[in-house]
């Protein structure tokens, strides 16, 4: 019953935002209506993309599953971000990179940690695979610093030599994406053996090949459609609620990609399964830090207005307290729910300062 009240209700929310939406656009309406029910659209377009992803793996194998969830696992976010770098909005390109970083290390993981917490006195996790996590995203901090750093001890250089900068990082953060794939699903998988498929644990049946792979078609194509919307109405709609676009990317384009991961790192959290629950949310931002801020770069050639990864200082500054949080936090292989209270208490503490922050 319970199952099947959330399907009617997803179903909803499809079947009501994306027409709505289109509709305003249509109209040409109030843009922050329509930014307002595009961004409701993507969110359980987001959740069925990844729901169509599990359902595949499990018709694929272990290895092309992982690949498959590694890939597909933030694609919402990069369809987003791709429609927001061709319409020329680099900022609020760079800003959601920075925001899903923040929000899945800090609100996911904050929030899952919080909600198992108060359910378990103490929940357990891997140190292994949680200190390998924090290893890889102090890496991707340092990916982030050092174009900053280049960009305020030699802008002399010129912004070729700092856009060559930007293309050579990423093509070495995206080979080490590569090389964790590798090291994560075939010689060390034994020590992410917690990420196991909630969906047949659940007792559901898995969809046939082909109905996955067409709902997974059809989910991204909606994707892109709604994400067209939302980025077109994003600056008026920024400029009526006096937001910046550094805002508009880190904290509102962040959440309505992730929500979907949101809701799965809680859920998962209240079983006692905090292995998966860090997976989800470490290996989320990983995946923007290695994996989507390379593409963005390289797409950004194939669309003529190449981008860097000269984030702002309170970026670089933001992404680096967080890595360092969350790296203290997991360091015993251990959470409890005032551990997530305190990583909630930083992401609020930075979210109400990008709020400030003058355009």
């Amino acid at each position: 019953m319970r199952q099947w009240l959330n399907s009617f209700l997803g179903l909803n929310l499809l079947f009501i935002f994306i027409p709505v939406a289109l509709v305003l656009e249509f109209l040409h309406a109030d843009p922050t209506a329509i930014f307002l029910t595009s961004a409701l659209a993507i969110i359980p377009l987001a959740g069925l993309m990844g729901k169509a992803t599990e359902h595949l793996t499990s018709h694929v194998g272990a290895g092309i599953g992982g690949l498959l969830n590694a890939s597909l696992g933030n694609a919402a976010e990069l369809i987003i971000a791709l429609v927001a770098l061709r319409a020329g909005l680099h900022d609020v390109v760079k800003a959601s990179i920075t925001g899903s970083i923040l929000g899945n290390i800090l609100l996911v993981l904050g929030a899952a940690m919080t909600a198992g917490g108060f359910r378990y006195q103490q929940q357990q996790f891997n140190r292994t695979a949680a200190g390998m996590g924090a290893s890889l995203l102090l890496l991707a901090a340092i990916g982030l610093v050092v174009p900053a750093l280049f960009h305020f001890t030699a802008s002399g250089r010129g912004v070729a030599v700092e856009r060559e900068l930007s293309l050579e990082i990423a093509v070495i953060l995206f080979i080490i994406y590569i090389l964790n794939l590798v090291f994560s699903l075939k010689t060390h998988h034994h020590l992410f053996s917690g990420n196991a498929d909630v969906m047949h644990e659940a007792g559901e049946k898995p969809w046939s090949r082909r109905r996955s792979i067409g709902v997974l078609a059809g989910v991204t194509i909606a994707v892109a459609a709604m994400s067209e919307v939302l980025v077109g109405a994003m600056e008026p709609a920024a400029k009526q609620l006096g937001l910046t676009q550094v805002f508009v990317g880190v904290i509102l384009v962040a959440l309505v990609g992730n929500a979907a991961e949101h809701s799965t790192a809680v859920l998962v959290a209240m079983k006692n399964k905090m292995d998966l629950a860090l997976g989800i949310a470490v290996g989320s931002s990983l995946q923007i830090a290695l994996f989507v801020a390379p593409v963005l770069i390289f797409a950004s050639y194939l669309f003529g207005q190449p981008l860097d990864l000269i984030f702002t200082p309170f970026e670089v500054a933001a992404v680096t307290i967080a890595v360092l949080a969350v790296g203290y936090v997991s360091s015993d292989g251990e959470s409890n729910w005032m551990e997530g209270v305190m990583l909630l208490g930083v992401y609020l503490i930075l979210a109400i300062a990008f709020y400030f922050l003058p355009a």
